[in-house]
């Protein structure tokens, strides 16, 4: 199985259901706006670093004070279940291996919080965290390159500790780890990682989806610029886990899109993805993601009915002009264009 192939399957889809074009489709929607969640980072001269002994480390491998052998303080505990144990927000899973289970952190700080010199690379500490497996391996070899635990998938997990979504993260590296102060066996880890897709101002809707507070529309309403785009994010990564396998609407259903807070694209596809999937829906965050969802598998089956209220206020505020082709169309004029050519018929109001 190939890595995108296990990365679509770890989402939620199916190569059985269109092979290379389900994974050219799932394409539109995980590398929006440059954020390339399938291309792997390749930092060379870290590693280099790493293999001739140039990283600085807290201490020497294995010998991490008030620890000693992380090994031998966990004494080999193992937990494979796909459910966290009370408490535990987060899990990692090798992606290299589903079955190489990580284990389960209380909290992840830093894991929505970019470093300043590059905006994908995170330090993440995690807090009350049961080491297992590739990261367990890691945990007695801080400073040396044996600290790598690899590439993995941080899942978030909601309070029965099912997962709501997952993000994939490159290069988890182990560079600290000491002990938890809430006892018990649990540490406390801080890695280094590489993940662009956990945007900044993510982490507080995922926080509604996990407490069941996700449960009106127009949530997004007053959002800022900024935090509208984490909003679709989350949207994206959550919607298997929101949708709960129900199936698409059928055909010839008429759905309404508000369009009196539709201020730009972010707002239209926040409004449309409500509009299709409800409270927190998602229905593409860019042209080509719309284009896609509009295909079938995202919420709606074509031919449907889309009652646009306000439009003439969306008309005004959607004016800018974007390339279509060798063409260049204002935005609200292609996004009929788009809607019309898969079998949407809109009714403005």
């Amino acid at each position: 199985m190939s890595l995108l192939t296990r990365r679509l399957a770890r989402f939620g889809g199916s190569t059985a259901r269109g092979g290379d074009l389900l994974l050219r489709r799932a394409s539109l929607h995980f590398t929006l706006m440059g954020e390339g969640v399938y291309v792997a980072r390749q930092r060379a001269s870290e590693m280099d670093g790493m293999e001739s002994g140039a990283v600085t480390a807290p201490a020497a491998a294995g010998q991490i004070p008030g620890v000693g052998k992380i090994s031998a303080l966990m004494g080999g505990a193992m937990r494979t279940s796909g459910v966290g144990s009370e408490g535990q927000k987060y899990a990692l899973t090798s992606d290299e291996d589903d079955s190489d289970f990580w284990g389960f952190a209380h909290e992840a700080e830093g894991l929505f919080t970019p470093l300043p010199d590059e905006e994908g690379a995170r330090r993440v500490h995690l807090a009350r965290c049961l080491p297992q497996g590739g990261l367990l391996r890691c945990v007695d070899h801080v400073g040396s390159r044996r600290a790598v635990a690899g590439n993995a998938w941080f899942q978030l997990l909601d309070g029965d500790g099912a997962t709501m979504g997952s993000y994939f993260a490159n290069e988890v590296t182990v560079i600290d780890v000491k002990p938890s102060a809430s006892g018990a066996g649990l540490v406390d880890l801080t890695v280094t990682l590489w993940c662009e897709n956990a945007l900044p101002g993510a982490e507080r809707w995922w926080e509604l989806i996990r407490t069941g507070h996700l449960n009106h529309t127009g949530m997004w309403h007053e959002l800022a610029p900024k935090d509208r785009h984490a909003w679709l994010s989350v949207a994206l990564w959550s919607r298997e886990y929101q949708r709960q396998g129900k199936p698409d609407a059928p055909a010839g259903q008429v759905f309404t899109l508000d369009g009196r807070h539709i201020v730009d694209r972010d707002t239209f596809y926040c409004a449309i993805g409500e509009a299709i999937n409800g409270p927190g829906g998602y229905f593409g965050w860019n042209l080509d993601a719309l284009d896609d969802c509009l295909r079938g598998g995202w919420g709606a089956t074509t031919p449907f009915t889309l009652h646009w209220d306000s439009s003439a206020e969306a008309r005004t505020r959607l004016a800018e002009r974007v390339p279509a082709g060798d063409r260049e169309l204002v935005l609200f004029d292609l996004l009929l264009e788009t809607f019309d050519a898969r079998g949407v018929s809109v009714i403005l109001r």
